[in-house]
């Protein structure tokens, strides 16, 4: 289906009505803030195995996160995470390798790690398939983007380092690891970070962000995955101030390139004002579990076919948190359980068929995620 806006579309179909932009965001500001605020307040949480849950216990809860809202959100909010708490006292902790479809990626591994403070430096250390490992001390600027060849870790060292201006590409490249970086303003036609035609990559506890002063084709997307890539795990990112966050599929005409792949994990990430593809996923297989959405227009977007599987994640100040039938001539399919909808809206038009990833993971409910997620996401928190 189409969807029924007319206020003007990106450069892959998306929608965004940019005339109301500016009047949420303002409604959004106090929100956020105290959101953010009560989160950071909170200590360690529960986890749960996501396989086998009571099925009438999931759409409970998917109901009673619709219709919670307001200051009654912030209360119930807090008495969930409390309780949950004070059952187990664990959060779940950074991983040293991914879980999701990009377990297996090993990067550089074991490699004599090579530290570089400019952008030269970088460049040469990173090109080739010789296994290596790349600390980037400070912040870099960059125009454009990077290409990262095969077997590689590029690791922040620190917090506040990385690049602005730009972003990196992994083109044709395969098991590559890319964490603790703050990567922000990618100006259009860069991306924050951009994978083509490339396999097991693990993208974690990076920050990406830009602002929503310009316009909204002024910065490119904070994290595109396109051209057939697979197997892939974003896991414990902050995402911040766009107006397009993660597209994973850039085109509706893709559709032998990208049939059969596109398979990418999601989890425990925040993403903070950020308007719309959260993510947005044409043809694919998503899994998008335990993540905080804060301040969106549309979150998860299911279109062209593409099978996901929204689980236990936490929307708040958001309109739509899950739709498949916008902007695409074919509608997505999507399953969701144990989501806190927070009153968001979702727009189902077909329900999916993935309801088991092919991984063994663990993802805590939905009443502690927003206190793990914005104490543990982002870079430096590692």
């Amino acid at each position: 289906m189409r969807s029924t806006h007319d206020h003007g579309t990106t450069d892959d179909g998306d929608v965004i009505d940019v005339a109301r932009v500016t009047a949420r965001d303002r409604r959004r500001l106090t929100a956020v803030a105290a959101g953010v605020t009560a989160a950071l307040a909170l200590g360690g949480l529960s986890t749960v195995s996501a396989h086998g849950a009571d099925s009438a216990d999931s759409a409970r809860s998917e109901t009673a996160g619709s219709e919670t809202a307001g200051s009654d959100t912030a209360r119930s909010e807090t008495a969930r995470t409390t309780a949950a708490h004070s059952a187990t006292g664990t959060p779940p902790t950074a991983e040293t390798t991914p879980v999701g479809f990009g377990a297996g990626t090993t990067g550089g591994g074991n490699a004599t790690a090579t530290t570089v403070t400019s952008l030269d430096a970088f460049k040469a250390a990173v090109t080739g398939d010789k296994a290596k490992v790349v600390r980037v001390s400070g912040l870099i600027s960059v125009t454009g983007q990077v290409d990262i060849g095969s077997n590689t870790t590029v690791l922040g060292a620190g917090s506040g380092s990385g690049f602005t201006g730009g972003g990196l590409r992994l083109k044709e490249s395969t098991n590559v690891i890319v964490r603790n970086l703050d990567i922000s303003k990618p100006r259009k036609p860069s991306d924050g970070i951009t994978v083509q035609k490339s396999t097991k990559v693990w993208i974690d506890h990076n920050t990406f962000s830009a602002d929503r002063d310009h316009d909204k084709d002024y910065y490119d997307g904070l994290l595109d995955i396109n051209h057939g890539s697979d197997n892939i795990t974003v896991s414990w990112n902050k995402f911040a101030d766009h107006f397009k966050g993660s597209l994973v599929g850039h085109s509706d005409n893709n559709a032998s390139e990208d049939t059969g792949h596109l398979k990418v994990t999601y989890h425990h990430n925040w993403f903070t004002n950020v308007y719309s593809r959260i993510p947005s996923l044409r043809f694919g297989t998503g899994h998008f579990y335990d993540n905080y959405v804060q301040g969106a227009e549309t979150g998860v977007h299911s279109r062209m076919g593409a099978q996901t599987l929204v689980e236990n994640n936490v929307f708040r100040d958001t309109e739509v948190a899950v739709t498949t039938s916008r902007d695409s001539d074919v509608d997505g399919y999507a399953v969701l359980r144990g989501n806190d909808l927070g009153g968001a809206a979702t727009e189902i038009s077909r329900t999916g068929s993935f309801t088991t990833p092919p991984y063994a993971y663990t993802a805590e409910p939905a009443s502690s995620v927003v206190a793990t997620v914005t104490a543990q996401a982002g870079a430096g928190k590692l």
